[in-house]
């Protein structure tokens, strides 16, 4: 038997918090706290009307729409 078939009942070397996370959580809570600071009307043009809704509100969208996407990316590049 090799080593990498005998289980050591122990964790495999990656912890929960790994540096990448950390990142991705800062990133993302700044985000948040972004999105919630800037709450005023704003008028955006989406190709032909014009649309006047809260700016938190287009920038949520905004923000899980590149969450779709780097998760799509990400999904995508593991397998």
């Amino acid at each position: 038997m090799s080593p990498k078939d005998v289980s050591s009942g122990g964790t495999t070397g990656k912890g929960l918090l790994t540096p990448g996370r950390i990142a991705v959580i800062a990133v993302a809570v700044l985000a948040v706290v972004f999105i919630f600071v800037n709450t005023g009307d704003v008028t955006i043009r989406l190709w032909i009307p014009e649309v006047t809704m809260p700016l938190w509100l287009a920038l949520v969208g905004v923000f899980a729409a590149g969450a779709v996407c780097g998760g799509y990316v990400f999904r995508r590049r593991t397998r």
